[in-house]
């Protein structure tokens, strides 16, 4: 194996692969030598630039959706016939809406089941239609991009701590169910330096990284990071959430 580039004749697929977190994973990934599929809902243009921007070759985009199963079966078997392999499977496609956590009748019923079908179903059908070729050539790993939102439970929205914590849940179950042959993790960040919380005011965002004993907001590179490592320098580990949230809840 190249230690340069440990992931080389690996295929990688990121959902939700378009922007922020799910944009630096492909970049890493693809620096670590694997081809990379990324997926989109509705936002090809960005999935485009981001494919563009990856080293390497091979790489490409398909349309699916995380809450659409047939669109999951039918990315499953583009990978089957195009890169013949899939050995690594990261889940961060995700949805939210920014609500104050009192205001319970802002959270209806359609957005809070849109959360849930996205952030917690979505994952779960797309190990399903991808479990197969996850098996195969001696078995991949799936990465789950959770919040410490799960943890803590103060994010979004309600909805939004609730299906991470659902999904931190989930990957210690598929854990069990899928070894030996796939390894399962979440990577649970924190609040993330993004175009978002750059837009926070000033003392909003000094207030958080006081509170962080790091002294730093994490980056989406940290969190890409985080998923490499799980998936080529932890072989004996599986259905564990990594935080990469500078310390947070010690602050």
């Amino acid at each position: 194996m190249d230690e340069g580039r440990p992931l080389s004749g690996q295929v990688a697929v990121v959902t939700g692969g378009s922007r922020g977190i799910g944009a630096a994973i492909a970049r890493t990934l693809a620096d670590a030598g694997a081809r990379v599929v990324i997926t989109h809902r509705n936002s090809a243009e960005g999935a485009n630039d981001v494919r563009a921007s990856l080293s390497g070759e091979g790489h490409r985009v398909v349309q699916a959706s995380a809450d659409d199963t047939t669109a999951l079966h039918a990315l499953s078997a583009s990978v089957s016939r195009t890169e013949g392999r899939l050995d690594v499977l990261v889940n961060n496609a995700a949805t939210t809406r920014v609500i104050p956590h009192d205001d319970l009748e802002a959270l209806d019923d359609d957005l809070f089941d849109t959360i849930m079908q996205t952030n917690v179903r979505g994952p779960f059908a797309t190990v399903r239609a991808c479990r197969a070729l996850l098996e195969a050539d001696g078995g991949g790993t799936i990465v789950n991009i959770s919040s410490l939102a799960g943890r803590m439970a103060n994010g979004s929205n309600v909805a939004y701590c609730a299906s991470k914590a659902a999904l931190d849940n989930m990957t210690a179950s598929l854990a069990r169910a899928l070894a030996p042959r796939i390894r399962v993790y979440s990577v649970a960040p924190g609040l993330v330096d993004t175009e978002l919380t750059r837009d926070w005011a000033p003392e909003r965002r000094e207030m958080m990284i006081s509170r962080t004993p790091l002294g730093r907001l994490a980056t989406p590179e940290d969190c890409a990071r985080a998923v490499l490592a799980a998936v080529t320098s932890l072989p004996s580990t599986t259905g564990i959430v990594i935080p990469v949230d500078g310390g947070f809840p010690l602050g």
